[in-house]
Formats: structure tokens, sequence, C-alpha cells
């Protein structure tokens, strides 16, 4: 959220700022789509997918492209050795 609001991006990753710094170097950490819209070039990756179905209903949910999100079908349930050994 707070990178999105440095340079003047909405939760939807539409550009709404009123500088032309904010968009000089908006490729860093966000690639333009078509329609002017931004999506962040980030891969979110979890075990559980309940931590990606959060992210998906949060504010900026709709700012990440669907493919990007990497998830298992159960977690470690804060074990190392289990995330390490069977489920990773």
């Amino acid at each position: 959220q707070t990178i999105s609001g440095e340079h003047g991006l909405d939760g939807s990753g539409h550009y709404n700022g009123t500088s032309d710094l904010q968009l000089e170097r908006m490729n860093v950490y966000f690639n333009e789509a078509n329609g002017d819209k931004y999506v962040p070039r980030a891969v979110l990756v979890d075990l559980e997918p309940g931590t990606m179905d959060a992210v998906r209903a949060g504010p900026f949910g709709e700012l990440f492209r669907p493919d990007n999100f990497v998830f298992g079908q159960s977690g470690a349930g804060n074990n190392w050795a289990k995330g390490h050994y069977t489920e990773g």
C-alpha cells in the first residue's frame, strides 16, 4: 500500500498521481499492463492458501495478477522441518 501510494496508484492499479516524478521510476516496482493499469513485479509464495486469500480479499487484492500467486494446499503449521522436508 505504501509503495502504491508513493507512486500515485489506487487499489486497482490505475495512476491517479499529480507529479511526473511519481511516474519516473515506476518500472522498478510495477509493470504497465493494458489500459494504463500497473501491476506489481512480485510473486507471492506461501504453503497455505489462507494467506493468499487474505491478500486477494484486501484493499489491493485486484492489483496482483492471479498467476503470480503460488501456494500449497496445506500449511506447515509453524513447523520448519515439516515445511522444508515434506510440504516444501
